[in-house]
């Protein structure tokens, strides 16, 4: 019997991806507290679990040290030295197959995720499609945990964690978080699942008329301008995005009381804190297993689907049709506000 387990977990990207392990290994800490955790990820990922001391990191970098076959080599030997008793393969890419086969030459058998590819593909195909639900990326996560050998039961766990935030960040932005505080990441990464920022005017300025305070988030240079303008436009907004290091970012979203999002990892960042979260669906669908940790069907406003009858027309939101281009007009910012208000009496 091994008295000492440790398990590596290996999930490299994306953001989304990464941060919707943190619920299920909250849940697996919290479940199996003798055992120790190692998660193997990006070095910026790796931040999305400094809320949780009983998990190690280690930090990937597949630009230079980790580059090509013989830097995932160097990984493999630098985890093999960790000794892990059992590694599970979140991400299930060429990079940690390729991974997983170096530990496999060094001794060490592993567990990798069933994505579900086949059926995904059949959801988002426009002819034959097959409109079912698949199953969670959670629960596909927590299935490579239980062939590991550690089961994980996602409903039976606490998670409802608020991060301090710095003094110096309150006064900054002059926010009363004793008060309701929404926040809004109005961007995606593909332009298919973000919502126009004509409607989500009327939504800011719907939530505005509520009293709320709202924080904006968004990253990159063209997104920080966008948001300084509404920021400008609305007394009610303040914009955190480019203002603040990531882990302060993470520390203001874990204060929120809800986060409007599209399908996209500030949702998921969000809900890995408890966080209320609703989001606004357009090219991709929750069917498809990506809707934010433990948040009801209401909280994912879909478009019109008799009129648009092709959706989901992908996965990841990087592909429309013809003749879908306007498929988020079809969800009217009253209705948005409508559920907001709701998840916040």
């Amino acid at each position: 019997m091994i008295k000492h387990q440790h398990l590596l977990i290996i999930r490299l990207s994306a953001m989304g991806d990464v941060a919707m392990t943190v619920p299920v290994i909250e849940a697996l800490i919290q479940q199996h507290p003798s055992l120790k955790v190692t998660v193997v990820s990006k070095a910026f990922f790796c931040q999305l679990f400094g809320h949780l001391p009983e998990v190690n990191t280690v930090a990937v970098n597949t630009e230079k040290e980790h580059k090509g076959v013989s830097g995932l080599w160097r990984l493999a030997q630098s985890l093999h030295k960790l000794k892990p008793t059992h590694i599970a393969d979140f991400h299930n890419v060429l990079r940690s197959k390729v991974v997983c086969g170096f530990l496999k030459i060094l001794g060490h058998d592993y567990v990798k995720i069933d994505k579900g590819r086949k059926a995904k593909k059949r959801l988002t195909r426009t002819e034959n499609k097959v409109f079912l639900k698949l199953r969670a990326t959670y629960d596909r996560y927590a299935d490579v945990l239980e062939k590991t050998g550690f089961y994980v039961d996602l409903n039976a766990f606490y998670l409802d964690r608020q991060l301090a935030i710095d003094q110096k960040v309150r006064d900054e932005l002059s926010v009363d978080f004793s008060q309701p505080v929404i926040g809004i990441a109005p961007f995606a990464a593909h332009e298919p699942k973000q919502y126009p920022l004509t409607l989500m005017r009327k939504v800011i300025a719907a939530l505005q008329e509520k009293d709320y305070q709202i924080l904006l988030f968004g990253g990159g240079e063209t997104e920080i301008q966008q948001l300084k303008t509404l920021e400008n436009e609305f007394p009610a907004c303040i914009s955190v995005a480019g203002r603040f290091s990531f882990s302060v970012e993470l520390q203001l979203i874990s204060n929120l009381d809800l986060m409007l999002a599209m399908d996209s990892g500030n949702g998921h960042l969000a809900a890995m804190f408890g966080v209320r979260v609703v989001t606004i669906w357009g090219a991709t669908h929750p069917y498809a297993g990506f809707a934010p940790f433990n948040q009801k069907n209401l909280q994912q406003i879909l478009p019109d689907l008799e009129r648009y009858p092709f959706l989901p027309t992908s996965v990841y939101g990087n592909k429309m049709i013809t003749g879908y281009e306007d498929v988020m007009t079809s969800i009217s910012p009253e209705s948005v506000v409508e559920v907001i208000s709701e998840e916040m009496a």
